[in-house]
């Protein structure tokens, strides 16, 4: 809980001075806005120019947990090859797990896939509201609000984190991130603005991208400096304010690189459901987020010539794995549930990123596009 204190001057000071902080804001948007491909200029709802829900719907999607350089290349080769959410649902869900392959947190891409499907079916049309929003595949909270505030320019709090670090310094908020949100939430909510709430969120997004960075923000830059306490306090850096990160647990396995004369890689796909649920990968031994796999080539799913390649890690969102990697060439039909993928098919398969660093550390480039032969 917040000090009462605290929680009194946040409230008084947000009720004071909110209308104030948001034409500011705003203003400082209109002038310093990223240009992003998913976006519509400031103040086009104004001029009766509206944002794609479906270019927004799948900007925040992708964005989740994930940061907007990595995120411009994969949109673009999305709206490319589905322009409209019909387009998407009429694709197979192979192809969009080949396209979403190395953006990580693939349970998106199957969500995504499931909401195209449910919205096509209803006409193509995405509902208006955060209500409405919510009952599709893969929207929570916070994309539910983005989604009705950017591109139905409803009313709605959208607080990412980016949101909770200006707010956190904005009111200087001593309670810990994890128990703070609901407070944030209510003070972004005497923010919002009845005028242009779409590019209040995005103006919101853009000042923590850009100014109150999480290192050394530019608060001389800052448009709503002189309402922040954080300044005040000489050291806006400790805000948030995060309980001490538990240590991730480490697992360990093995994996198996199976290597064609051709130079085709056997691989497999993994379950639909759980971790890299959907995704194609080397085979590999029993690890998951909870036990270690075996970790020698004794563990191998058949008898070759393997060869240890090396070693690599990787970073989970709840732990780290640590892989054995094993090479081999091999003669011989592709086993039960796997299939040998040509080398100039590699790199279009749904590899996940801890899969590319697998068949990369047996056979360097191997993932990298080849010519068609």
């Amino acid at each position: 809980m917040a000090p009462l204190n605290q929680t009194r001057k946040a409230s008084q000071q947000a009720a004071s001075g909110d209308t104030d902080i948001a034409s500011r804001l705003l203003a400082w948007y209109d002038a310093h806005h990223r240009d992003l491909p998913w976006r519509v200029a400031p103040g086009a709802f104004a001029r009766g120019v509206r944002a794609d829900p479906y270019r927004v719907w799948m900007s925040e999607v992708m964005l989740q947990q994930t940061t907007v350089e990595a995120v411009k290349a994969y949109f673009r080769n999305f709206v490319e090859k589905w322009p409209t959410v019909e387009a998407l649902a009429a694709a197979a869900a192979e192809d969009v797990m080949k396209a979403w392959a190395g953006l990580g947190y693939y349970s998106r891409a199957r969500n995504l896939k499931a909401c195209a499907d449910l919205v096509a079916l209803r006409g193509g049309r995405f509902p208006d509201t955060e209500a409405g929003l919510r009952e599709l595949p893969g929207i929570g909270a916070y994309t539910a609000a983005a989604i009705a505030a950017i591109a139905f320019d409803q009313p709605a709090a959208v607080v990412d984190g980016n949101v909770e670090r200006v707010m956190t310094r904005l009111y200087s908020i001593e309670t810990p991130l994890s128990e703070a949100k609901p407070q944030i939430r209510a003070l972004v909510e005497k923010l919002v603005p009845r005028t242009r709430p779409g590019d209040f969120a995005q103006a919101m997004m853009d000042l923590g991208a850009t100014i109150c960075t999480p290192k050394r923000p530019r608060c001389m830059l800052c448009p709503v400096r002189e309402d922040c306490s954080a300044i005040l306090t000489g050291d806006p850096e400790r805000f948030p304010v995060r309980l001490p990160k538990d240590d991730k647990p480490l697992r360990k396995g093995a994996a198996f690189v199976a290597e064609r004369a051709d130079g085709a890689i056997l691989l497999r796909k993994r379950p639909e459901k759980g971790l890299l649920g959907g995704m194609t990968e080397v085979p590999t031994t029993g690890w998951t987020a909870r036990i270690d796999g075996a970790t020698t080539a004794e563990a191998a799913p058949f008898a070759a010539d393997w060869r240890r390649a090396g070693q690599i890690g990787h970073v989970f969102t709840h732990f780290s794995l640590e892989l054995e990697i094993f090479h081999a060439h091999i003669k011989r039909d592709a086993p039960a549930g796997h299939f040998w993928s040509v080398a100039h098919e590699i790199s279009g398969e749904a590899l996940p990123t801890v899969m590319k660093k697998v068949i990369e550390a047996a056979i360097p480039g191997a993932t990298k596009k080849q010519p068609t032969r």
